[in-house]
């Protein structure tokens, strides 16, 4: 099969300068930053200022950017979006930030894959891959950083910081790096050591902390407060959470201004998952797409699944206190959005699956013989998900689905060979041979062995 590429942009512009760290050319709006209405609260409605603030300080519930639609809708339209440069901010109208930033790193427009060959073994009949192995840190995370960076940069915040399980570690110190900040990262000790080390390659102050990705957020939780320095994920979240949409907008354009009928990711702590749905709502409302119904699917690790099941049983979002699986950028036990999320697979007639780590393994080896590209766990989970639901009826025959590969496989090196042993040499290593003689003769007795 012949990889087809819908590419999400057009012909980019050529002064727009897209190396990391250095200036990327402003995209005007037309909009201004009066189409960005302040922050509401997603449980009771009230309006409060923007600001490095996470909960409402009426209720507690969870805050999210509002915006003026109807401004939105009046300033921009898919013509003046298709003549702006490839990134997030081609479509800054719906992002929250004023203008876009004069420095950063070249993130988004990752390509839409056609991916018939691991979708006839998974049992899906038109998949795509989202493939967002191929941001500047290798994941998805590049996308929300770079909106609540450019957010702390309007704020004067100075030093950027995050809890991380991993992926995140290495956004967050490389967008520090590339805006001219220092960088705190907090992460679970046992995080793997490929993350670990590609979060110190950018100059950030890395942080192990004993025990699980839940002792190390309500740690940074007091940090923040104490230092009033910019967690992205905490007293930046609103903003952060926002840069998970421009998935959206990026499928949809590339789908020819259109929605799937499927939509399937990974869940940790459920923001991206719901990000996904409010970004192709906004697209409706503004006038770029026309409404068709998304079912949602998630996919979480067997051991660590406290979303998929709330979701099986149709009750509350219970934590899970001890996370066992090696899944560990999904191992987040108590789930902010996780509860969202659930109800946002419900009611879109969606569903979410637990996939056991074996089963993670081998989606990994499958996707990259077949298609040639190579993710993470997090990427095997969602494929996972992905042949779940059809098992289950929730993607049905003739649907057009698209699954999300948010991170690359070199992030987690040795994951792919769960299931297979982890030898060295012969059939513990599937495709790698024993050592043989530098000659001619040495291969040809390889070869006479293997046929």
């Amino acid at each position: 099969m012949t990889t087809e590429t819908l590419p999400t942009t057009t012909t980019p512009d050529p002064t727009a300068e897209r190396a990391g760290g250095t200036a990327i050319q402003a995209t005007p709006s037309t909009g201004g930053s009066e189409r960005i209405l302040g922050l509401a609260c997603r449980n009771c409605g009230r309006i409060e200022p923007l600001g490095a603030s996470y909960v409402c300080a009426a209720c507690f519930g969870p805050l999210d950017v509002a915006y003026d639609l109807s401004k939105v809708r009046a300033s921009v339209d898919r013509t003046t979006i298709a003549g702006r440069a490839p990134g997030i901010w081609r479509y800054l109208e719906l992002l929250p930030v004023s203008a876009a930033p004069s420095r950063g790193l070249p993130v988004g427009s990752t390509p839409l894959l056609a991916a018939d060959r691991i979708g006839a073994a998974l049992g899906l009949d038109r998949l795509w891959i989202k493939d967002d192995t191929r941001n500047p840190t290798l994941s998805f995370k590049d996308r929300a950083v770079a909106v609540a960076s450019a957010r702390a940069v309007e704020f004067g915040i100075t030093t950027l910081a995050c809890a991380s399980t991993g992926n995140l570690a290495g956004a967050t110190a490389a967008a520090a790096a590339a805006i001219g900040l220092p960088a705190y990262v907090f992460i679970p000790a046992d995080l793997e050591p490929a993350k670990i080390d590609h979060a110190l390659a950018y100059g950030a102050t890395v942080v192990p902390i004993e025990g699980t990705y839940d002792d190390v957020n309500r740690l940074c939780l007091e940090i923040a407060d104490e230092t009033g320095w910019g967690f992205v994920n905490i007293n930046l979240r609103p903003f952060y959470a926002e840069g998970s949409k421009t998935l959206a907008f990026e499928i949809a354009e590339s789908l020819g201004w259109r929605s799937p009928d499927v939509v399937v990711a990974p869940i940790a702590s459920g923001a991206m998952f719901t990000k996904l749905a409010r970004g192709f709502d906004q697209l409706v409302e503004v006038g770029l797409i026309e409404r068709r119904p998304i079912r949602y699917v998630g996919g979480q690790a067997a051991g660590c699944a406290p979303v998929a099941t709330a979701w099986d049983h149709g009750t509350e979002v219970v934590p899970v206190r001890n996370p066992d699986t090696f899944v560990r950028s999904l191992a987040i036990g108590s789930p902010a959005d996780g509860s969202y999320a659930a109800e946002q697979a419900r009611a879109s007639g969606g569903s979410i699956e637990a996939i056991p780590d074996e089963v993670t393994a081998a989606a990994i080896r499958d996707v990259a013989r077949l298609e040639g590209i190579y993710p993470e766990t997090a990427g095997g989970v969602t494929l996972a998900a992905a042949a779940a639901a059809r098992r289950r009826g929730v993607i049905r025959d003739g649907d057009e689905v698209v699954a999300l590969l948010t991170g690359n496989g070199l992030k987690t090196p040795d994951a792919r060979s769960l299931g297979i042993g982890s030898g060295r040499d012969g059939e513990e290593r599937p495709g790698l041979t024993a050592s043989i003689a530098p000659s001619f003769g040495a291969f040809e007795a390889l070869l006479g062995e293997r046929s």
